[in-house]
């Protein structure tokens, strides 16, 4: 019986993978999932890039890094991206379509099928995890009545695709070989869908120098898709208590007519504004405005790099991003429900607060979530895993089958 390692069966090891895939679901924009896995790609520049479906506009091509990404057979469909969410049912047949059989390395970027991809049995397979299936797993009832998919027999096939997406949901996470998450909101999310651990890595926040423009001590500002879930309308309604305040709401959707037409005249629109005269606004404002329950949180995050001070709903990533009035260095004020009545009144305690929040600890505070803080934590775990990984491979050993004795012949 002769051992024989898999290093002997595969070369001489190596201290770096040799070939890297990441994977990521679509690429329509440049958001918050796309810029983690432009750090990524940025981390790893050999690496080839793999998504269903790329539809990138030109002017956010550059995060690609020159790479020309493979798609599936999705990026033929028609009608994409606006019919997006009627080829969910075909995602999972379609990331498994992707042949990774020849790398070492698989970092797939996933919110909801990438990390489902088939690897080889000889490669690490990490999964940064922007959030299991929301609207397959705890956002099934929001999502159904938000699409007016909760009755008759549209609701009951809904139903039906999500029980389906949900098996193969849990079904595939048994592929990954280990877990980062983007708060502890969605690691725990992670936890009762899959049953796995994750590492907390924040995604990367691309920061910018304060603008030290006096604030206006009346307007407060928002930044935010105007879509349900975003709960804009729970600000709206606030300031309609407050008519000696004023809302600015930066940011378009689908809800954004209903919204203007039920709006009281302190509350303006500026629809979608440049960058500049968005963080102008942002930093001019007393305090930015957030009543969403997100997996992270970016905006909130941003606002408090230029300064801002943010009154935030104490769930899901905000609640781990920002410093409530019982933290060392304060950056903002928290509320515990989403009503109208809870939003005026953690204003209030935030005017009383005064200057106890500080310009200068809500810059510190937006730092520790920076691009360079990213790439550092993220390289390590990566790196670590893969010191693991790698060891295990090369101490492990393959037999040859032993040979039976030879029979004997009886005269």
């Amino acid at each position: 019986m002769i051992p024989m390692t898999r290093r002997a069966l595969h070369g001489p090891p190596t201290d770096a993978p040799r070939r890297v895939a990441v994977v990521h679901e679509w690429l329509l924009e440049r958001a918050g999932s796309e810029r983690v896995t432009e750090a990524i790609l940025q981390r790893y520049p050999q690496a080839e890039l793999f998504t269903l479906i790329d539809r990138l506009p030109e002017a956010d091509r550059h995060m690609l890094g020159g790479r020309t990404p493979r798609t599936s057979f999705l990026q033929r469909l028609p009608g994409l991206p606006g019919t997006l969410k009627y080829a969910v049912p075909l995602m999972p047949l379609a990331i498994e379509q992707f042949d990774l059989s020849a790398f070492d390395l698989v970092i797939s970027s996933s919110h909801t099928v990438a990390k489902g991809v088939i690897v080889s049995p000889d490669a690490l397979h990490l999964c940064y995890c922007h959030s299991p299936m929301r609207y397959a797993w705890d956002l099934q009832p929001t999502y159904l009545r938000t699409e007016r998919l909760d009755r008759g027999l549209k609701g009951l096939a809904a139903r039906v695709m999500l029980h389906r997406m949900r098996l193969w949901d849990h079904r595939s996470a048994a592929g990954v070989d280990a877990f980062a998450a983007n708060s502890a909101f969605v690691a725990r999310r992670i936890l009762k869908a899959y049953r796995r651990e994750a590492e907390v890595i924040a995604p990367p926040v691309d920061l910018q120098p304060a603008l030290g423009l006096l604030r206006d001590p009346k307007t407060y500002v928002t930044v935010s898709r105007l879509i349900n879930y975003k709960r804009v309308d729970l600000l709206v309604e606030a300031f309609r208590l407050m008519p000696d305040r004023r809302l600015v709401v930066i940011g378009t959707g689908p809800d954004e007519r209903r919204l203007r037409e039920g709006a009281p005249p302190n509350v303006r629109f500026d629809g979608h504004l440049p960058l500049d005269a968005m963080r102008e606004t942002v930093a001019g404002a007393r305090a930015f405005l957030f009543a969403a329950i997100e997996d992270f949180g970016i905006s909130p995050v941003e606002a408090m790099g230029l300064g801002t001070p943010v009154i935030a709903l104490r769930r899901g990533g905000a609640a781990e991003t920002v410093g409530g009035l019982d933290d060392a260095a304060p950056t903002g004020v928290f509320f515990d429900e989403q009503t109208p009545q809870a939003i005026v009144e953690a204003i209030g305690r935030f005017e009383q607060a005064g200057a106890r929040i500080d310009a200068a600890a809500c810059v510190a505070r937006a730092r520790r979530f920076s691009r360079e803080a990213f790439d550092r934590r993220f390289g390590d775990w990566v790196d670590g895993h893969w010191a693991r990984w790698r060891g295990g491979l090369d101490a492990e050993t393959v037999q040859r089958p032993r040979q039976a004795p030879p029979r004997t012949m009886r005269a």
